[in-house]
């Protein structure tokens, strides 16, 4: 762990194993969480299905994902000006400290939830410096010819950690929920001394001055409209959700509107955050887009699982629902295998072989996984089901490195962190909006037959019609969040006076393992076909995305069929051609300056 300059061989792979921890941390924490809900709201003695504190659960959900994705292109362009280590670095002790109060957590209810939201959100600014600067040291370390190698090592390591994040997390929460925080202590403080001895700034920095107000208006548009998205889940006004609600119109409108205002002041202002000249370049608009797609597909996904299986596979098989965040996270170890096992080797080959065809196969991939797990019945064959998930792993294996080798080579040296900041922001945005997105189509399939089935499910267990109509009423939000939670809702809709007066047999198979999963198994199935039938078309967009060609690229390809240029896979030309491209895009963006040759 001792100092070592960035001329040193090993450099580079000190870089790369550094930064990979950083982000896998950081990544972890956006899932851990996820599946230790139910232990937290235990552990600070508050009910999540009680109307007033579905609040809580999306914000404990979704701050971290939203301030990721808000601040990461800020972080990375300061990167750019100051130094990418020295922010990176920053984010590291950041992330550490935050860890330390979030497991100290002093309070209970209400109080308790606000405090770690709070320092979530804190967590979060941390983690951004990590996950913004990341790529871009790995891209300054290493040549083109290796560059597509680590980056998949690095970027496989992001994605899969939010699968790994399901598993600790579950294991974790059996024993106290507070370890799911102390857990990244140690680990931050190794990654911390680590990157203070370790790593150096190797990239090109330009002082520039710092875009307040398209920071402020990015920042302010981006959260407006997350923040509308999020509260469109929950009901309004006698409706299943709240898509007309004042302020959930206020936010979509209203930040569509501010970051409308950011595009006009990004073009208008000499050192923008958001460089908006990089989307001339085809090769990266088109990565971004594919980045969107995909994230926003894989991350339904990951939703979408944790109900089927907390919330009723397994219930059905054996399972005490508090056992089921641990179990869950196990039954979706394939798909976090299929993650690691094609992550590198996609990057290795795209190096040799070009990155398109890899990025564009993973998302197809992925599409042929969404439509398997379509036509599994709710009760399905495991082995199918760990089949198709690896699969879908695998995809998003195939497409992670290549297309951010894309991305991230076409831009100029300098710009190396805002790319990767963007490239972050689209895919947090991503996640985020897949929340918003996969409940409200999951919410409108319940909606059209989960009110029959519940009121005909309660009253041929004796519950009088008209207790069986009210509770049949209710929004299916809540019955899809206590899936989610893998929480059976049936004792607390009923209420005690009500199971008193019935049968004490029908009581207890009311409230029993497998009345609830039984229920919600028909209706949930109507939803996942809305749903991945939305995953499919997204995927296959993003793979289409990722076809996507410059004008320069396609010459120099039939240049180099004609025997006038060396192959697009040879390693040198890649590196020359890509040094040339960053010194006539620097040029371009800096007009009155000289470049040395």
């Amino acid at each position: 762990m001792g100092a070592m300059a960035h001329e040193h061989p090993r450099y580079k792979w000190v870089a790369l194993s550094n930064t990979t921890l950083g982000t896998l941390v950081a990544t972890i924490n956006s899932s851990i969480v996820l599946i230790s809900l139910p232990a937290i709201f235990n552990g600070i003695g508050l009910n999540p299905l009680e109307p007033g504190n579905v609040s809580y659960l999306l914000w404990m959900l979704m701050g971290y994902m939203l301030v990721t994705a808000v601040l990461v292109v800020t972080l990375g362009r300061l990167g750019d000006i100051y130094g990418r280590v020295r922010i990176y670095n920053a984010g590291f002790l950041i992330f550490t400290l935050t860890s330390v109060a979030l497991s100290l957590d002093p309070l209970s209810g209400g109080g308790g939830a606000l405090w770690l939201i709070a320092w979530r959100v804190a967590q979060a600014v941390g983690g951004s410096m990590l996950m913004a600067n990341s790529t871009a040291i790995i891209t300054d370390a290493f040549p083109a010819r290796q560059r597509g190698m680590a980056l998949g090592v690095n970027i496989v390591a992001a994605i899969a950690g939010s699968f790994v994040g399901l598993v600790l997390g579950g294991v974790l929460a059996e024993w106290n929920w507070r370890s799911i925080f102390w857990v990244n202590v140690p680990i931050g403080l190794l990654g911390t001394l680590w990157a203070y001895r370790s790593l150096r700034d190797t990239g090109l920095r330009r002082p520039a001055r710092i875009d307040w107000w398209g920071n402020l208006t990015f920042a302010v548009g981006l959260t407006a409209l997350l923040a509308g998205i999020t509260y469109g889940i929950q009901p309004y006004g006698g409706h299943t959700m709240g898509w007309t609600s004042p302020w959930v119109l206020a936010g979509l409108i209203g930040g569509t509107a501010v970051l409308a205002l950011f595009c006009l002041i990004e073009r208008r202002v000499a050192e923008p955050m958001f460089p908006l000249r990089l989307f001339r370049d085809p090769t990266f608009t088109s990565g971004n887009a594919a980045t969107l797609l995909g994230s926003i597909a894989r991350g339904g996904l990951q939703f979408m699982l944790i109900i089927w299986l907390q919330g009723i596979w397994l219930p059905l098989h054996g399972y005490q629902y508090e056992s089921t965040p641990l179990w869950a996270g196990i039954y979706m170890i394939p798909l976090t295998i299929g993650f690691l096992v094609a992550g590198p080797v996609a990057g290795h080959l795209s190096d040799k072989y070009g990155a398109r065809l890899f990025a564009a196969g993973g998302l197809a991939v992925m599409a042929v996984s969404f439509g398997g797990l379509l036509l599994l019945p709710t009760d399905f064959d495991y082995g199918w089901f760990a089949f198709l998930i690896f699969l879908n792993g695998l995809g998003g294996g195939l497409f992670a490195a290549p297309n951010t080798s894309l991305i991230m080579s076409s831009v100029p040296a300098d710009a190396r962190g805002a790319a990767s900041g963007m490239r972050a922001t689209f895919q947090n945005a991503g996640m985020v909006l897949s929340i918003g997105v996969f409940f409200s189509l999951m919410v409108a399939g319940l909606a059209g037959s989960l009110p029959a089935g519940l009121s005909s499910g309660l009253t041929a267990q004796g519950v009088p019609a008209p207790a069986a109509h009210s509770i049949a009423s209710l929004p299916p939000v809540g019955t899809l969040f206590a899936a989610f939670l893998g929480y059976n809702p049936v004792r607390q809709l009923l209420g005690p006076d009500l199971l008193a007066q019935l049968p004490a047999g029908h009581a207890q198979t009311l409230t029993g393992r497998e009345f609830f999963p039984q229920l919600i198994a028909g209706p949930f199935h109507d939803g996942l076909v809305v749903v991945f039938w939305f995953a499919i078309a997204l995927s296959l967009l993003g793979a289409l995305a990722s076809l996507v060609r410059d004008r320069a690229a396609t010459a120099a390809a039939a240049a180099g069929a004609a025997g006038t240029v060396k192959a697009p896979g040879d390693p040198a030309q890649a590196e020359r051609t890509t040094q040339a491209t960053q010194a006539a895009q620097a040029t371009k963006s800096a007009p009155g300056t000289t470049t040395r040759p």
